[in-house]
């Protein structure tokens, strides 16, 4: 059974409301009840690692959430408390509206189980940060859990030897596909792999009918094109896949 902590938290420079502040904004899913202890402790592990940092982990979920909290917001403070007085002491009056809206920071970190299914498991984390400069920055990451063998999942365990070359291809067929272009020029034009290379990635997703990897802002594609999506279907990496049984029972499912 999972369950969700949920926080809202603010502070400001110098512990004073009339100046700028940081909101900390946490919705985190754990396991509240499981019959394996041994899961529901690898489990919350792993979510605290994602959501958090793997120093946190090993450690109750509610306490995490605090820690993560103080350190947040105790981080904040000591970091831009000096930058904020040296700001002020350098420029003049009428800067000083625009120069406060720079230390304005927030973060929301939304966590929740996208997928549940027989011995599987898709965790989803989404962050959205503003740490000063022209906009903030969102980011999804996700874990793919093998419950049976407590085991995330990567592309090794899913695809041959020697499939990166196959799947770079299939990874750009599916994006001219999707933008309906013909060439990976066309793609280019647009922005695609200028900014980083269309490779396989560790930040994927698996449902029924296939893998879909997640390129978060700037790393495929420059920031107006936001997050991309490319899914391939099951049938169309067949040739470079191994036999995994929990994609098996999840397609039958």
């Amino acid at each position: 059974e999972f369950d969700n902590i949920t926080m809202d938290e603010s502070v400001h420079l110098f512990g004073d409301t009339a100046k700028p502040g940081a909101k900390l904004i946490i919705d985190f899913a754990y396991v509240d009840k499981s019959n394996d202890d041994s899961l529901m402790a690898f489990l919350n592990d792993q979510f605290i690692a994602i959501c958090f940092d793997s120093k946190y982990m090993h450690t109750d979920v509610k306490t995490v959430v605090q820690n993560y909290a103080g350190d947040y917001t105790g981080e904040y403070r000591m970091d831009l408390e000096p930058m904020f007085l040296e700001d002020q002491r350098a420029n003049n009056r009428e800067d000083q509206l625009t120069i406060a809206s720079w230390y304005d920071y927030y973060q929301n970190i939304k966590s929740e189980v996208q997928l549940y299914e027989k011995d599987i498991l898709i965790y989803k984390v989404d962050f959205d940060e503003y740490t000063g400069g022209a906009h903030g920055m969102n980011r999804t990451n996700f874990l793919n859990i093998d419950l049976k063998n407590q085991h995330v999942l990567t592309l090794d365990d899913i695809f041959v030897d020697d499939y990166s070359d196959a799947l770079v291809q299939l990874l750009w067929e599916q994006l001219m596909i999707d933008n309906n272009v013909s060439s990976r020029e066309e793609l280019e034009h647009i922005g695609f792999g200028l900014i980083g290379d269309v490779e396989p990635v560790e930040n994927f997703f698996l449902d029924k009918t296939g893998i879909t990897f997640f390129y978060n802002v700037y790393e495929i594609a420059p920031y107006s094109i936001g997050p991309v999506q490319i899914k391939l279907s099951y049938p169309s990496i067949s040739l470079i896949t191994k036999e995994v049984k929990i994609i098996s029972d999840l397609q039958k499912s």
